[in-house]
């Protein structure tokens, strides 16, 4: 089935909804249950986050770092980051190049 603009289970307590991608750009839209947590990863992507609602805190190799809404934060490419939601929140996450692990269940 098609999960491109369909909101999809991530972690508990998260959902997300992948927006059709361009050429090597893409967005996913992240929404938390208070408490929840995006698991800690990492990918070959660039990625940036704006944070649409809430209060978030990163941890980028290591490092905290608590994101409000109408804030954003880079992840460098390959850094090992994950998130807590401090209250219910909601991501705006950008990739660049294509998430092709993400987008590989469209095909």
């Amino acid at each position: 089935m098609d999960h491109i603009n369909q909101w999809e289970n991530a972690e508990p307590g998260v959902k997300r909804k992948i927006y059709p991608p361009g050429k090597s750009l893409m967005m996913m839209e992240v929404h938390f249950e208070k408490g929840a947590q995006g698991y800690e990863h990492h990918h070959v992507h660039e990625q940036m986050s704006y944070c649409l609602k809430g209060k978030i805190e990163f941890t980028i190799d290591g490092k905290k770092q608590i994101v409000n809404e109408g804030e954003t934060v880079v992840i460098p490419r390959n850094a090992v980051h994950g998130v807590t939601a401090l209250e219910e929140s909601a991501l705006l996450d950008t990739f660049t190049p294509l998430r092709e692990d993400l987008l590989e269940k469209r095909k």
